[in-house]
């Protein structure tokens, strides 16, 4: 008899590699990524509320769903900074060298974004981004997507990552 374990209803933690503390600032290129917390409020409601259709068009998902408001983006991202905090999951805001607002990126546990699968399940984490839409006419999508690479094997030390991201740059 053949067992087929069902994942589907599952998340798999997510954890650092051993030794490894989540980095507060990364950098890459003209620009740098550092943990997304309330401060981050004006810059993101404003990133995110410009920026809808190229959100959906290049990262996918249900979110967002339409305009956020201040109060449920303050909400949002208190719940990032938390979860930062905790370890559950990792959230971070993308800024240009010189401080303007570019887009976000995100570590989940695999079957949060990714559905856990037999083949899922050895992924470390799943990671995506997006950026406002004058960042991605800039060509920060693809520039970002090179940093993520780069941050999560070499500041992360993860082995396996799953980009879940509805548009991955060839």
């Amino acid at each position: 008899m053949i067992v087929v374990m069902d994942y589907s209803n599952l998340r798999k933690a997510l954890s650092l590699p051993e030794g490894v503390d989540a980095p507060m600032r990364l950098e890459f290129d003209d620009f740098y990524a550092k943990p997304l917390t309330r401060a981050d409020l004006d810059a993101d409601l404003e990133g995110v509320n410009s920026s809808l259709e190229i959100i959906r068009e290049t990262r996918g998902g249900s979110w967002p769903s339409g305009q956020i408001s201040r109060e449920d983006d303050l909400l949002d991202l208190a719940w990032h900074e938390r979860e930062f905090n905790s370890g559950d999951s990792y959230a971070y805001v993308i800024y240009t060298n010189n401080d303007v607002y570019l887009g976000c990126f995100y570590l989940y546990g695999i079957g949060s974004r990714t559905s856990l699968t037999g083949e899922t399940i050895d992924y470390d984490v799943d990671a995506s981004w997006w950026v406002t839409s004058k960042a991605y006419e800039e060509g920060y999508y693809e520039k970002v997507y090179a940093a993520l690479q780069q941050w999560l094997e070499q500041d992360f030390k993860f082995a396996k990552i799953s980009y879940s991201n509805k548009v991955i740059p060839g």
